[in-house]
């Protein structure tokens, strides 16, 4: 699923790059990921009364941490896609999750 994902993200953002005449080198994965945690940070800072609001609604707070929450998986997983990181697997790993038990019947 994450690979299938990260491969939608691809495609998106191999389009803005080229429209936008955007070199996506190595640094380009990694600075835009760090672009986007602080944007997320901006954006709790808005939706907690840390920040301007900049006359944004309730529900315009609300999408924007949701926005900026997308941006940033997606950024993560553009950075694991171009470093050839199993994400799935690393998170297994790292997280100690089990294997899904399977059925029988």
């Amino acid at each position: 699923m994450l690979r299938r994902l990260a491969d939608q993200f691809e495609t998106s953002s191999a389009a803005y790059a080229a429209a936008n005449g955007i070199e996506r080198d190595p640094d380009w994965f990694l600075l835009k990921l760090q672009e986007e945690v602080g944007e997320l940070t901006q954006a709790w800072n808005r939706l907690t009364g840390r920040g301007r609001r900049r006359e944004r609604t309730q529900e315009e707070l609300d999408r924007d941490l949701a926005d900026e929450t997308a941006d940033l998986l997606g950024h993560i997983l553009l950075f694991a896609r171009r470093n050839d990181i199993d994400l799935a697997a690393a998170i297994e790993r790292k997280w100690r999750f089990q294997p899904a038990l399977t059925s029988k019947g």
